[in-house]
């Protein structure tokens, strides 16, 4: 199955569940009056909402590349996750205004034993569902899926909380307890819209993800021929689960067009290896005369001076400038 059909099939499974959470935990509410379960119900509205976004987002951002979007549509998924997590802020504030109020209109509760047993229900099938979704997110490189999964695991430990304050309710018969335990679990589904914004807004800023600065640096490193002699302005980007790649290659001057390309076939295989998506630009330098003493090309018959200046290939220099001003002749 491709990522697209994976991540289509997740989504509308998610949407599938997210209904028939709904359906129990606003059950639950209407049974008990409890203002945590209420908590809990608003929150899988927000599932919904997300998941349909989702799946729009995933139609769009697997649509390739066309004259009006030369690097595709992949950022979509960013938007995608902001929206999520503005759904989660609006739906926290509301947990709060609902609770609040309830300790001026009166708190009335009922068959909280009910309650618990659905609520349990629904929290161990979205502890399920979070995990899987977050998998296959991971698996498809979906930002929106690995966010809707971190969201349903948030509603699985909302959950859990709500369980937790009716079985205290149910022992202290301190009613006061339900909109207190409704408020904490407004505070925490706070802080998770406000992650999956941080997320979106770095994914549209193009934020480098150092995990794979630090993978393709690797790889690089590992890959280097001996007259590789220099590699700089190493840049990438992330656009849903294509990554954007370009750098520039120092090589010997006399190399041919076909000897420069295989550099590139080369180079490019061993990156996608582990960047399987990877869109990757090697823009070749041409060395000059100061750069002998750099070069490890044994056979060279032009060389000027012997090689005799090791420098290390590490993250900083390969995303930095060249190791030697380029010549002013030579530009």
């Amino acid at each position: 199955m491709n990522s697209y059909s994976l991540k289509k099939r997740a989504a509308f499974i998610s949407l599938a569940i997210g209904l028939l959470m709904f359906a129990g935990k606003l059950s639950a509410y209407f049974i008990t009056g409890s203002s945590a379960i209420f908590s809990d119900a608003l929150e899988s509205i927000v599932h919904i909402f997300a998941t349909g976004i989702a799946l729009f987002s995933v139609y769009i951002s697997s649509k390739p590349a066309d004259e009006t979007h030369f690097y595709g549509h992949g950022n979509i998924e960013y938007f995608s996750a902001g929206i999520e997590g503005l759904l989660i802020l609006i739906a926290s504030l509301t947990i709060t205004y609902e609770s609040v109020s309830a300790f001026f209109t009166g708190i009335h509760l009922n068959q909280l034993d009910i309650g618990i047993v659905i609520i349990t229900s629904a929290g161990l099938i979205n502890l399920i569902l979070g995990i899987y979704l977050i998998r296959i997110g991971k698996e498809t490189n979906s930002l929106i899926l690995i966010a809707d999964g971190k969201h349903i695991l948030t509603d699985s430990i909302t959950s859990l909380g709500v369980i937790l304050g009716l079985f205290f309710i149910m022992i202290t018969g301190i009613k006061e307890i339900d909109p207190i335990f409704a408020i904490l679990i407004a505070l925490n589904i706070l802080f998770t819209g406000f992650k999956l914004i941080r997320e979106s807004i770095a994914g549209l800023m193009n934020e480098t993800d150092k995990k794979i600065l630090d993978s393709i640096v690797k790889i690089l490193i590992n890959s280097r021929r001996n007259y590789w002699i220099d590699i700089h302005q190493l840049r990438f980007w992330k656009s849903a689960n294509k990554i954007f790649l370009d750098f520039h290659l120092i090589l010997p001057f006399y190399f041919t067009v076909k000897q420069s390309h295989q550099e590139e076939e080369y180079i490019t295989n061993k990156l996608k290896e582990v960047l399987s998506d990877a869109e990757i630009k090697i823009h070749f330098d041409y060395c000059w005369n100061d750069l002998c003493n750099l070069c490890k090309t044994e056979s060279c018959q032009f060389r000027e001076a012997s090689y005799s200046n090791e420098f290390v290939w590490n993250k900083e220099k390969l995303v930095g400038k060249t190791i030697l001003p380029f010549p002013e002749k030579l530009k």
